[in-house]
């Protein structure tokens, strides 16, 4: 659970860029997500392991008669005699016959946690905005690569989905839903399963061979959760999307901090030494705990803090186009 500094509790307004008092945005709005359709374009979001079967615009390791000339190889019975690379074969005195590599289409779906966790930081925005901006970094590059975009956005209390469908049009409709769902409802209580909950629909809705970007600060996971990443991981490419703030990595300096989740208020003293290395220790542990998990079942893991515009960390992990 995030530590109550600068909590979200004090109701923020729905609009653009509400600023905190130490000028920390916590929430957004439709406009600044559609004005990153530019930062989008550097992202360098690729496929890299697809497995669809449906035709489109990306490369799958399912190789046919396609469009995409892939590799020449020796000649094997059953090989289509249409397809004999005659100048090779020339050369090497022995039939060899060209490889295709067939286009297909890929499924974006972006997972996106709204629970009240993330409605908190401080330094630079919230969990919650870092995530929307990440989406929609993620949602433009989609849409400039032809793919078809899809979401699953959950809260406490909401829940959300929107089927994958190619173009602007249903990208616009998703940044709407995003700029509503990132606002926290103070009087929504918490819910310990919302997680597996939306996990378990994850895997009932994705598309085996979808890219599905989960957009967390990943609180509370348990057994349940790691064994649905498994099973979402063994059909689909995933990229986890680790949001933090700088303060649940390691405590202040020594001192005595009054913090407020703007209706109650508290005094937090941290001059104990064993105690910030204890808090400090959970938290490796953790996010060791979420590298071994990714690295099990080959995902990728992006970190992103608070503190950090998301297309750095986008780009730091997955590059940039040229």
């Amino acid at each position: 659970m995030s530590p109550p500094f600068q909590s979200a509790g004090a109701r923020p307004q729905a609009r653009a860029d509400v600023s905190s008092a130490d000028d920390g945005v916590i929430a957004v709005s439709l406009a600044s997500l559609l004005a990153l359709h530019h930062e989008a374009e550097a992202i360098a979001f690729k496929p890299g392991r697809i497995r669809a079967s449906t035709s489109g615009n990306y490369l799958s390791s399912f190789k046919g008669r396609g469009m995409e000339f892939d590799e020449v190889r020796p000649y094997m019975q059953g090989d289509d005699v249409r397809m004999l690379d005659w100048r090779v074969t020339a050369r090497t005195g022995r039939a060899h016959t060209k490889q295709f590599r067939e286009e297909r289409e890929r499924a974006v779906l972006l997972w996106m946690d709204f629970r009240r966790p993330m409605f908190f930081a401080t330094r630079g925005a919230f969990k919650s905005v870092r995530a929307a901006q990440a989406a929609a970094l993620l949602g433009w590059s989609a849409v400039h690569h032809g793919d078809r975009l899809g979401a699953l956005i959950f809260s406490d209390s909401q829940h959300t989905e929107l089927r994958p469908k190619r173009g602007k049009p249903p990208l616009l409709h998703l940044l709407k839903k995003i700029a509503e769902h990132s606002v926290l409802h103070a009087d929504n209580p918490g819910n310990p399963d919302a997680m597996n909950q939306a996990l378990s629909r994850l895997r009932a809705v994705a598309q085996p061979g979808s890219l599905i970007a989960l957009l967390s600060d990943f609180a509370g996971m348990d057994a349940h959760s790691d064994a649905h990443l498994a099973q979402l991981a063994r059909h689909n490419e995933l990229m986890l999307i680790d949001i933090h703030d700088p303060l649940e990595a390691e405590l202040p300096p020594a001192g005595s901090y009054r913090v407020s989740d703007g209706e109650q208020f508290l005094t937090i003293a941290t001059a104990d030494a064993s105690l910030r290395t204890r808090y400090r220790q959970n938290f490796e542990q953790q996010q060791e705990r979420l590298r071994q998990l990714c690295q099990r079942h080959r995902m990728t893991l992006v970190p992103m803090t608070t503190a950090e515009e998301p297309q750095q960390a986008l780009q730091r992990c997955l590059g940039v186009r040229r």
